[in-house]
């Protein structure tokens, strides 16, 4: 088939990847600037590649990526998180040959902003709740007055940051934090789904949807049940014809009562999608471009991190007086990182955690940022190299 190299390997959706690419005839490497045991200890990896941080040393990342694309004949790179932003910046500077499954990093930088994704969300007929872009607390009081509302930055991921005020701001609420501009949106009450899609050159070529029954708090969700949405899928055709996507292309939504659909921010990268799909779907011909018609997930099962589950999971649920629900969800998924026949992920995932402590402790900073600090974008300007 070819050789792929994904990037990002620290992530879940790099192992899924990487699985189902090995699974159909690739020879697969995965490469990161932080540790990937998660990924690099699968039997599916011909090879793990240590790159320098994108975000610090955008220079050397290049170089580096150049080096390895050459040395393993690479054909096809798939990005999984953030550094797609840095990939598209310096597309260019990169081996002409490797097929990239990115877009122009002008319509990445648009999609990316919680504020300017929705005009065309809104073209689009993904009916985006009425937002305003404010700097202090006193603007989003002003506009919203005790409407419920929803502060976030502009710029943000995993909803870090992120503020949920669904009986208006209090007169007491803190100012917003030093990220740049945030996004005052109305609060919308109903269920939350979020799709995953890939596209070519503005056709759909891979589709689903779930619904993140369980999450840390209001950060990434860990148990990912299938949903069928119709008007989801119409609206995200419709999306990327307009705007010509390739490469990976995530939405959330709210789902209202009366069935009305919401798009609340885009993601233009890898989300736990991914994980719906079985390692017989052809996700590899849909990033390559190569698929016939758009593939959906063969199998309405649910996924799940497995030991977040049998942990923050049954904490949460134990608090809230649900243990039956509990149950009943853990039996019905499947563990994401453990198959069987590729065991060693699990205890890969446990080791990088322990370095994601290190590098946590080290900067002084919560542990989910030193996961991600290295690869994360905020809308700055990214500088020639």
């Amino acid at each position: 088939m070819g050789k792929v190299l994904i990037l990002g390997g620290r992530a879940p959706v790099a192992l899924d990847h990487a699985r189902r690419f090995a699974h159909q005839g690739w020879d697969v490497f995965v490469s990161d600037s932080v540790p990937c045991r998660l990924s690099g200890w699968s039997n599916a990896v011909k090879d793990s590649i240590s790159l320098t941080s994108a975000r610090y040393d955008p220079r050397a990342f290049v170089k580096e990526l150049s080096v390895a694309v050459t040395r393993h004949k690479i054909d096809l790179i798939v990005p999984t998180c953030e550094e797609v932003f840095f990939l598209s910046r310096y597309r260019d500077a990169l081996p002409k040959l490797v097929a990239i499954a990115v877009d122009d990093f002008e319509k990445l930088r648009l999609l990316h902003s919680k504020w300017k994704f929705q005009d065309i969300a809104r073209e689009c007929g993904g009916n985006p709740p009425r937002s305003i872009l404010v700097r202090t607390i006193e603007q989003a009081r002003e506009w919203f007055g005790v409407v419920p509302l929803v502060l976030k930055p502009e710029y943000s991921r995993f909803g870090v940051h992120v503020r949920i005020h669904p009986n208006g701001v209090p007169v007491n609420e803190a100012e917003l934090g030093d990220f740049g501009d945030w996004v005052a949106q109305e609060y919308v009450s109903g269920t939350e789904l979020c799709s995953y899609s890939i596209a070519y050159k503005g056709r759909l070529t891979a589709h689903c949807v779930y619904h993140p029954r369980h999450r840390l708090g209001k950060s990434s969700s860990f148990y990912f049940a299938p949903r069928e949405a119709a008007g989801i899928r119409k609206f995200v055709e419709k999306f990327v014809t307009r705007i010509g996507f390739t490469g990976q292309i995530s939405f959330d939504w709210i789902e209202s009562v009366d069935g009305k659909l919401s798009v609340i921010e885009c993601n233009p990268r890898a989300i736990s999608g991914v994980h719906l799909f079985s390692l017989n779907d052809q996700l590899p011909a849909a990033l390559n471009g190569n698929a016939m018609e758009c593939v959906v997930p063969s199998e309405a099962k649910p996924r799940m991190l497995a030991s977040v589950m049998l942990t923050a999971g049954l904490f949460q649920c134990l608090k809230a007086g649900n243990f039956a629900g509990w149950k009943r969800d853990l039996q019905m998924a499947s563990d994401v990182l453990m198959l069987p026949s590729d065991r060693l992920p699990i205890l890969g995932a446990a080791r990088d955690i322990v370095s994601f402590a290190r590098l946590a402790v080290k900067n002084q900073c919560s542990l989910r940022e030193a996961a991600t600090r290295d690869i994360e974008w905020d809308g700055q300007e990214l500088a020639e190299i």
